[in-house]
């Protein structure tokens, strides 16, 4: 079952057996490292599965560890699992080859479907992929001033410093914001931003 195989990276005991639990569960092959550097110890054939890593832990961050991966050649496919203070570097390592990330608290079947799409066969090229075209036409329907807050929201500002950067209120930013989950058909901010990125917004 090597075409479902996924490395657990993350220094949580609790955190990593409860994910192990629920792969195992879902019918996939998993092993699992309380550590980037413990991964990278015994780093397996690049060539099976994809890696789920916490974006913070100790010793190498999972940026970090994105990065030692792509210097060495290495291939996997990435999904980082941050918490909402985080976002600012889970867009970072969106930008250094990750394909998704996750924002705490996140459901069992966006973690299992995230996992499903990083194991599927990598045949579109990201610039003609489905994905992207459709991306790309909700992203041409954007009024101007929608566009302003995206560009706020995938840098990671916070709405309060949006608002004061784009002269208007924070609950402005707030309508803007939600009007821009509807229109991009995002269920999350990750989600959003995820789009965007794929987009080379």
């Amino acid at each position: 079952m090597t075409d479902r195989l996924v490395h657990i990276i993350d220094d949580d005991e609790a955190i990593r057996d409860s994910l192990v639990f629920l792969l195992d569960t879902a019918g996939f092959s998993v092993e699992a490292s309380p550590s980037a550097t413990a991964f990278l110890r015994t780093i397996p054939d690049p060539r099976l599965g994809c890696i789920v890593t916490d974006i913070r832990m100790p010793d190498m961050t999972g940026l970090e560890l994105i990065r030692v991966l792509r210097a060495d050649g290495h291939d996997y496919p990435v999904i980082v699992i941050t918490g909402h203070g985080d976002v600012p570097l889970a867009v970072e390592a969106m930008k250094a080859g990750v394909i998704d990330f996750l924002e705490k608290p996140f459901d069992d079947e966006t973690l299992l479907g995230a996992i499903s799409i990083a194991l599927r066969p990598r045949t579109d090229s990201p610039g003609t992929s489905p994905e992207r075209l459709a991306i790309v036409d909700r992203l041409n329907d954007l009024s101007p001033r929608e566009r302003d807050v995206l560009a706020g929201v995938v840098a990671g500002k916070p709405n309060k410093v949006i608002a004061h950067e784009l002269g208007i209120s924070p609950r402005t930013v707030e309508v803007y914001r939600a009007n821009l989950m509807t229109k991009m058909a995002a269920t999350s901010l990750s989600e959003l931003v995820r789009m965007a990125l794929i987009a080379g917004y």
